[in-house]
């Protein structure tokens, strides 16, 4: 891959930095850099995304027609890095980034012309009802059923581990309409304002505090048959869609480099710096090899998905890769902070969110980058599960890239 940025490029790159030396507020530098989950403040992360959307980046994939950026891969690659280098925020990614794509590729033009807008502007924020407390990375088993009655569907049953469900005023869903003979068969796509009567959200607040997922009960909520996403009984299609843009319609090699650099700045600090010693470095260094490869796969999968419209089975390649590097350069983070990572324990309530460490470090006597190693690292265990198993991404790999 030639990572020589052309002069429009290197233009692009100018323009970047001066949005965020502009639009920046310290308060939103302070929740991007220090954040520890994948989810920045939900006020914080919308306040971002109007100051976005005024310039016209809120979506840079979308096409222009509908709002969107229409930007080119490297155009996506150097925000992308540029954002983590600035300490900004990201957006929560369930609407433009997740709902809007199967909006995009199987919507109708009444629900494009609806939807897509009040997803730019944050006048909809939107979560994702996909898993059942019986029904995770086996999502075909789900059960709650949407049933038919005239211009509605009545709705009933559960969704859990249903992120941001307490903020969001509309969720995308996959109820079961009909009982046929495969379990991914019955399904559909269907859309849900989170005010119907009969909905109840009852939240799952982690260890560490943090209030962000949550469980959804569904009693006889009705939704009209307008809100079908694709064909009734067909939204398995609409789901696989969404699902290669939350797998892999963003990259992760920019950040991942960002942090791996952070890694050795860390480890360069104190009288016997730890880069110092053969073994880590080495650890690094093989970190370093794969996350270059990474970077060179996603570019490329990302420029065919670009010609295509659609990931592919590379989205489960770059979820796989992705989340376990990822994973592997926290631990190297919590090496690198040493005592001070393993003595920080913070609690909830801080200002900028619950999962952002505090503005006020005077009383942590080591590298801020060492408060947040510990955290960073238990939020990171999570990321091989989420949007479907890694084993279940390499069962997929198998099945449909190689045949068995």
């Amino acid at each position: 891959m030639d990572m020589n940025w052309s002069d429009a490029d290197r233009a692009f790159t100018d323009e970047v930095r001066a949005f965020f030396d502009a639009e920046l507020t310290p308060e939103l530098r302070e929740a991007g850099r220090w954040m520890t989950s994948v989810y920045g403040d939900h006020d914080l992360s919308m306040e971002w995304q109007r100051r976005l959307h005024a310039k016209g980046w809120a979506a840079p994939s979308w096409p222009i027609r509908y709002g969107g950026a229409e930007w080119s891969v490297t155009q996506r690659y150097i925000f992308a890095r540029e954002r983590v280098l600035a300490g900004a925020p990201p957006t929560s990614p369930m609407g433009i980034a997740m709902c809007g794509p199967a909006l995009l590729g199987h919507g109708s033009d009444e629900q494009k012309d609806y939807f897509l807008p009040r997803m730019l502007t944050g006048e909809h924020f939107w979560c994702q009802g996909y898993s059942e407390p019986h029904a995770g990375s086996d999502l075909a088993l789900l059960s709650m059923s949407a049933r038919r009655d005239g211009d509605d569907f009545v709705c009933s049953g559960t969704k859990i581990w249903t992120t941001h469900a307490n903020v969001a005023n509309w969720i995308f869903c996959l109820v079961r309409t009909s009982q046929l003979a495969r379990p991914q068969q019955g399904i559909t796509f269907l859309l849900i304002p989170m005010d119907t009567p009969g909905i109840t959200v009852t939240p799952i607040v982690m260890t560490s505090g943090e209030h962000i997922q949550n469980q959804i009960f569904f009693d006889n909520v009705c939704v009209p048959v307008t809100n079908v996403v694709g064909a009734i009984d067909d939204g398995w299609t609409v789901a696989k869609y969404l699902l290669e843009f939350e797998r892999g319609g963003s990259a992760y090699a920019p950040e991942l480099q960002v942090r791996l650099a952070r890694v050795r700045e860390l480890a360069s600090e104190g009288s016997r710096p730890l880069l110092n010693e053969p073994a880590f470095a080495a650890k690094v260094a093989a970190e370093q090899a794969r996350v270059d490869v990474l970077e060179t796969y996603e570019f490329k999968a990302m420029s065919d998905a670009a010609r295509g419209g659609r990931p592919g089975l590379s989205g489960s390649v770059m979820k796989i890769l992705g989340t376990e590097l990822s994973q592997h350069i926290t631990e190297l983070a919590l090496e690198a902070a040493g005592p001070y990572g393993h003595a920080f324990q913070p609690q909830a309530g801080f200002p900028g969110g619950p999962n952002v460490i505090p503005h006020d470090l005077n009383q942590f006597a080591g590298p801020r980058s060492a408060a947040i190693a510990p955290l960073k690292y238990f939020n990171d265990r999570a990321g091989s599960i989420y949007a479907g198993s890694n084993e279940i991404q390499r069962n997929i790999i198998a099945k449909a890239g190689l045949g068995l």
